[in-house]
């Protein structure tokens, strides 16, 4: 199993270099951050300076989105840093959240989407590609290597990844909640004709290593938050209960009043009151070492490639030094 870092792209931007320096001494091999302009600083810029000061870490946001930028820089871009770092970096990629809506625009159709993985890709690897009717490639890349995970929940976005990514991003460790993700994942790219087993799978979830539950579940609890507005929108499309959408998943949003952006990926984000405990603890990693691993051993028999830790508390540096010294090593 492999390890990736996620983290926002807050000031100051050596910060998040200097982490993801300290993730790859500790065997981490994919480093990821968010990617909302408003909310956070533009990760492409600090992925330039991660590269530089790694050797082995792969980088890319988790996750970018069709909208915000043209298909064309965004392809650009990761070429750009491929060229000069040596094909390290993937893209992932889902409909835009934060991104959009704090733009005050929605998020991509999946339609849409699935345009945009194609022709990223293609043109990231130097083939030619169809950027609305315009047929476009750029000359100068050579032997250029873009993987494209895509981020999803719902049945049409899990098919889709199914048929047209390079990996499947999962946010949320639920052991329940990823058999059924990826099986559906893995469903669709056999009935597109793909080898399910070329879709990779990649868990994103907070990471607390401590005996004190309490204090770790209140620093992750904005998670809740965060899935709760995508649940929120499977909610609207499907409705309750329709056996499309695990009950697992969308029961824990009764409560959910509304959703701040400001506040989105943040410790004591007030708008995550709603979701109770057992999510907290379905959804993240808490508890002692060994409570770790026995959950990453259950991920990884039920085919998770990678399980990506979320640092967004107040033991950043302490869960990448542990994970680096006793999980790590442990799922190796």
């Amino acid at each position: 199993m492999d390890f990736g870092l996620v983290l926002q792209t807050d000031p100051p931007g050596s910060a998040v270099v200097g982490l993801m320096r300290r993730a790859e001494r500790n065997g981490f091999r994919y480093g990821w951050t968010f990617d909302s302009a408003v909310l956070w600083q533009e990760p492409f810029v600090i992925y330039s300076r991660v590269l530089e000061h790694t050797s082995r870490l792969t980088v890319g946001p988790m996750v970018t989105n069709p909208g915000t930028r043209t298909w064309e820089v965004t392809a650009s871009t990761f070429a750009t840093l491929n060229e000069m770092y040596g094909n390290r970096t993937v893209c992932g990629i889902g409909r835009g959240d934060s991104a959009m809506r704090v733009a005050g625009r929605k998020p991509n159709t999946l339609a849409r989407l699935g345009e945009a993985i194609d022709a990223i890709r293609d043109l990231a690897e130097g083939r030619e590609a169809d950027v609305d009717g315009q047929s476009l490639r750029l000359p100068w890349v050579r032997d250029g290597r873009l993987p494209v995970w895509m981020a999803a929940y719902g049945p049409k976005a899990l098919a889709l990844a199914g048929q047209r990514a390079d990996g499947f991003i999962l946010q949320l460790a639920d052991p329940f909640l990823t058999e059924w993700m990826v099986k559906a994942v893995r469903q669709a790219a056999a009935d597109a004709g793909r080898d399910p087993a070329d879709v990779k799978i990649c868990v994103a979830a907070p990471a607390y290593v401590s005996d004190d539950l309490a204090h770790a579940r209140e620093q992750c609890r904005w998670f809740g938050g965060m899935v709760g507005n995508h649940v929120a929108d499977l909610v609207k499309r499907y409705g309750e209960h329709s056996g499309l959408v695990p009950d697992a998943l969308t029961d824990y949003i009764k409560a959910r009043e509304g959703y701040d952006y400001s506040h989105h990926g943040r410790t004591g984000n007030p708008d995550t009151a709603f979701v109770p405990d057992e999510i907290v603890d379905r959804f993240c990693l808490l508890g002692p070492v060994s409570a770790h691993v026995e959950r990453l051993r259950q991920l990884r028999e039920l085919g998770v490639d990678q399980f990506a830790v979320y640092a967004m508390h107040d033991a950043r540096e302490s869960v990448i030094d542990t994970y680096g010294a006793e999980v790590i090593p442990a799922l190796g």
